[in-house]
């Protein structure tokens, strides 16, 4: 009777072990991520998800090319701000978050940028994994581009483009606009900007080492839009 009790015990603290789930988010871009400090439109939505699904979410931070490495490592189970196009071989949840990329640029360098292939002959910086993340013709331009550059850090990016140190940068606006709060001090981020819409909208995915974390993320996703969370979850970030 006392190994059957055992055995029981044991038995429960697999499974309790087994709900956990490490989760990679990329450094600081409010207000989709608030780094540390367990906040955040995306974070938000995918530990909230995560928790209706039965897991035990815990966040890691790291840029994003440290995260896919940690993640083929076993260092984490789960990736988020991802899709198929990043590459790598795991499994992929539904849509949780939709990203509008635009290329920005000073309005008084008048540049004339009409589609993607236009920027190659630029300065650009952009996000890490934009390469694979925003298209076959956005690679492309990448590999024509000698002065294209990735950043993991989006504050460095508001720096370099009203300081003129880059033409071009590829960045989500709501990201972009925040970030001028911090950099206002250090560059004039009253100059007049010219967005080019340039990008379909980007939709962002879990990505999972294991399929049954994406499967039972997909039905905390499900539960979070049908209780109405996910809505209010959009209210509390809708004025960043």
């Amino acid at each position: 009777m006392k190994w059957v009790w055992v055995f029981f015990l044991l038995a429960c603290s697999l499974a309790s072990s087994a709900q956990n789930l490490r989760v990679g988010f990329g450094t600081h871009k409010p207000p989709y991520i608030f780094e540390n400090e367990a906040r955040g439109l995306e974070y938000d939505i995918v530990m909230s998800a995560a928790r209706r699904g039965g897991m035990t979410p815990e966040a890691h931070y790291a840029p994003m090319e440290r995260l896919n490495r940690m993640l083929r490592k076993g260092q984490i189970d789960v990736i988020a701000t991802t899709n198929e196009r990043s590459g790598g071989a795991i499994f992929y949840s539904d849509v949780y978050i939709r990203y509008q990329n635009v290329a920005v640029a000073l309005r008084s360098r008048n540049l004339d940028i009409q589609r993607i292939s236009d920027l190659a002959q630029f300065s650009v910086n952009a996000f890490q994994r934009a390469r694979f993340i925003l298209g076959s013709e956005y690679q492309a331009m990448t590999e024509a581009n000698p002065h294209y550059r990735e950043e993991a850090y989006q504050i460095a990016r508001n720096r370099m483009l009203y300081s003129g140190r880059v033409e071009v940068v590829v960045t989500d606006m709501r990201i972009l606009r925040y970030f001028n709060r911090e950099v206002y001090t250090q560059v004039d981020v009253t100059q007049p900007l010219t967005l080019y819409p340039i990008f379909a909208a980007t939709d962002y995915k879990l990505g999972c080492r294991e399929q049954v974390d994406c499967e039972r993320f997909n039905q905390g996703l499900a539960a979070l839009r049908e209780s109405g969370e996910y809505t209010a979850i959009e209210r509390r970030y809708a004025m960043h």
